[in-house]
């Protein structure tokens, strides 16, 4: 059995929290380290297991890891366990103290953690239902000799240490898009010129796409590797080859033997935004069957060939010929399982946490690899609060600035997404005018759409360049200029209330990014107007707003 005070001479006791101010006699399994003699948290001889939480919730990893702790907790006193949750998040439902036979309100780092399972001396600790956080504890735990069950270290070095990874998927015949793992600037520019822009870079073992980023341009690219190696010099940045097409996720159960996939879910959003920033919707709607047969086959080689014990997550790009890529694999608690447990039915959480303390899919009862699919669509819309974060830019990218999301659901795809809009906080309208400035790259994509806003009745209104291109194509279209032109006649069109949508687009290809496209995203974050700089998204509103005005439906559920 592990014991970490022989290396350590000062050690903490543990309090329990008193709601009663000492009035009363109260017992409430809620505790806090401090460092004096009498230790109030009396261990007892059952059988535990402990969880590891997330920590603070901030963008990019939140209330969802908070669910899977939950949702794991009242499995395993179900089991016949004790249930002892680390955490030290004050707003979430695993941090009240009714949930589990203890919380111990601890910060999520080695020594702190150690201390508490030095005195509880646990049969196992679970680290993949805190999201990165806990993950990122199970090697030096595992060195330590604290009992990791489930997915264990070797495992999740599978998934997460490029090189081995690489390996992995090349025995597996899976593809992934061309990627390097870079030391050092001079590499990462090297990697990108032979890879060739644009590249997706981002430093790993991150959650949220934090510091991720497409890099067009040489330049753009050397300051980021700069920045990059000041954030963690003992870590490799990535940099892979950036393919735009359909992305598609997974959230799946594997018990070592078989895998169990309740659904699979397709992204609104093409590649290039943070999946926790696009519009998520199960079952999928326009990718085929023979696509969907190769997510499930690659689901179970991975789930198999890495060792996944419990719950794991795969996002998938689907290029325009229908190949199937993967962009990485998640070996812990995703922030789609809430979303998804809802609308399949199947508590994700329930089943992972069920396998990793030892009980199969078979044994549960769940013998199909891929169940029939609900007979009504999900929509998952993220939720924004760019009018709170002063100086945010509001333009969605690979970093998840998302700070929350609502669900809609019908047996109509655009009916669904319309009740997800609305519950998300979006202001949808079916008239009004839509101010459209969009990248060179997407002006011939844009036509169609706007033309669509067109027909609908809305006025048009555009920057210079974008106003020019609707005019050749037969729409009438005001024209507005930007500050890089001497005037502010387009933030005085937000300004003055009347415009419905603000349509915003930046260049992925060219790399080149105007100041204009910035203060025009923030100016319409300020003034509450509704705001897309993805067309995918424009899209689906257009889609919705057909359907719920004209009646006009293109997906509906079998």
């Amino acid at each position: 059995m592990f014991d970490f005070r022989t290396q350590n001479g000062i050690v903490p006791v543990y309090k329990m929290i008193d709601s009663c101010a000492s009035e009363f006699d109260s017992y409430i399994p809620y505790f806090y380290s401090t460092y004096e003699t009498e230790n109030e948290s009396v261990v007892s001889k059952k059988k535990k297991i402990v969880v590891l939480g997330s920590g603070p919730i901030r963008i990019g990893q939140g209330v969802e890891f908070d669910y899977s702790t939950v949702h794991a907790v009242q499995t395993i006193r179900r089991a016949g366990f004790e249930a002892i949750v680390i955490n030290n998040n004050p707003e979430t439902v695993s941090t009240d103290y009714t949930c589990s036979d203890k919380l111990y309100f601890e910060p999520l780092a080695v020594e702190d953690v150690m201390n508490v399972l030095t005195l509880e001396k646990p049969d196992g600790v679970i680290v993949t239902l805190g999201g990165q956080t806990a993950i990122n504890l199970a090697e030096p735990l595992r060195d330590r000799g604290v009992p990791i069950i489930g997915t264990d270290c070797d495992a999740i070095d599978r998934a997460e240490d490029r090189d081995l990874f690489e390996k992995l998927l090349l025995s597996l015949g899976i593809p992934q898009p061309e990627g390097r793992a870079v030391i050092g600037i001079e590499a990462g520019i090297e990697a990108a010129r032979e890879i060739g822009y644009p590249v997706l870079v981002r430093p790993s073992f991150v959650l949220g796409g934090r510091a991720m980023q497409i890099v067009a341009k040489e330049n753009v690219m050397r300051e980021y590797l700069k920045t990059a190696t000041e954030i963690d010099e003992s870590r490799p940045v990535l940099v892979d080859r950036y393919i735009r097409g359909k992305e598609v996720e997974v959230d799946a159960v594997c018990d070592g033997k078989r895998v169990f996939v309740p659904g699979i879910m397709e992204l609104v959003e093409r590649t290039g935004v943070h999946s926790g920033d696009s519009i998520s919707v199960y079952p999928s709607y326009s990718i085929s069957d023979k696509v969907k047969e190769t997510i499930l086959d690659y689901t179970e080689k991975l789930g198999l060939g890495i060792g996944i014990v419990g719950l794991y997550n795969i996002q998938f790009i689907v290029d325009p010929s229908e190949k199937v890529y993967i962009i990485e694999v998640n070996p812990r608690s995703s922030r789609t399982v809430p979303f998804l447990s809802k609308a399949t039915g199947y508590s994700l959480a329930d089943i992972g946490t069920l396998v990793t303390l030892g009980v199969s899919l078979e044994e549960q009862g769940l013998t199909e690899r891929y169940p029939k699919e609900k007979g009504r669509y999900y929509v998952k819309v993220p939720a924004f609060s760019f009018t709170k974060l002063r100086g945010m830019d509001a333009y969605l990218s690979p970093e998840m600035k998302s700070t929350g999301e609502a669900i809609g659901y019908d047996k109509k795809l655009h009916r669904a997404a319309y009740k997800a809009m609305i519950a998300a906080g979006l202001t949808l309208k079916n008239y009004g005018t839509v101010l459209v400035s969009v990248a060179d790259e997407d002006k011939d994509e844009t036509v169609p759409l706007i033309r669509r806003f067109y027909r609908m009745g809305f006025n048009v209104e555009a920057t210079t360049l974008t106003g020019e291109v609707l005019k050749e194509n037969g729409i009438r279209t005001r024209i507005r200029h930007k500050p890089s032109e001497g005037s502010e006649e387009v933030l005085d069109s937000i300004r003055a209330g009347y415009v419905s949508y603000v349509i915003n687009t930046r260049a992925v290809r060219s790399g080149i990014h105007y100041g204009d496209g910035v203060a025009i995203r923030r100016c319409a974050a300020q003034n509450n107007i509704t705001m897309l700089t993805s067309l995918d998204t424009v899209r689906m509103l257009l889609d919705v707003l057909e359907e719920v005005t004209l009646g006009v439906s293109t997906v509906d559920a079998e």
